[in-house]
């Protein structure tokens, strides 16, 4: 998609990419001798590839200081880092269900999500951005880093409001949701004159967790 030229007030520096338009648990629990979604080193998951074994996993949480953080706490943290601290041992991916870790040691673990809740990590975008699938909280980049966002979740079926304030998109350019699981609903993000809304589902297996496609026009 050819975008229209915006003015430089409204873009934050650049993650680079090509251009295109599209509660909390009880206990830890590490999952072992399960099959895991791919891990996908340069950037986001796709949909498609075969699982692969979960090996050394106690190891690499207490390496990783993630011993004692449940999937949520984990995927908070990380989101949060600043760029320049990101570990580079570690891809840290989030399908539907589960927050699955590797690291260059060649040990994996895969953390379950809350029951009852869904993350779904946006990138809105101006100009550019990047295809993504399941959002690699070590590696993805989007183009508004650091910026005050307006956003707004509204439920499909009932019109309930379930998002509705401001949020600053972290070092990497995304700003996480922890949203009900079983909607679909309509999000919309604003920045200063630049507003732009999306579909969005947290019913399926495979609905994205890295919503990439937002564009503000």
């Amino acid at each position: 998609m050819n975008s229209p030229a915006r003015p430089h007030s409204a873009l934050g520096p650049s993650g680079g990419g090509s251009r295109r338009g599209t509660g909390q648990l009880h206990r830890r629990s590490l999952l072992i001798g399960v099959g895991l979604l791919p891990f996908v080193v340069a950037g986001c998951g796709t949909r498609g590839a075969e699982d692969a074994p979960v090996t050394g996993g106690e190891d690499l949480l207490r390496e990783h200081g993630f011993a004692d953080a449940d999937a949520q706490e984990i995927i908070d943290q990380l989101e949060a880092l600043p760029v320049a601290e990101r570990p580079q041992n570690l891809i840290a991916s989030v399908t539907a269900r589960s927050l699955q870790l590797s690291d260059d040691a060649g040990r994996e673990a895969e953390l379950p999500l809350p029951e009852d809740q869904f993350y779904l990590s946006v990138a809105p975008f101006v100009e550019t951005t990047h295809e993504c699938a399941f959002h690699s909280l070590t590696t993805c980049l989007g183009e508004l880093r650091n910026r005050e966002i307006s956003v707004s979740v509204v439920d499909s079926s009932s019109g309930e409001v379930l998002e509705d304030g401001t949020h600053t998109t972290h070092d990497n350019g995304f700003l996480g949701l922890w949203l009900p699981r079983g909607i679909t609903a309509e999000l919309t993000c604003t920045l200063e004159d630049y507003t732009g809304t999306a579909s969005i589902s947290t019913q399926a297996e495979d609905d994205l967790t890295c919503l990439t496609s937002l564009q503000l026009t």
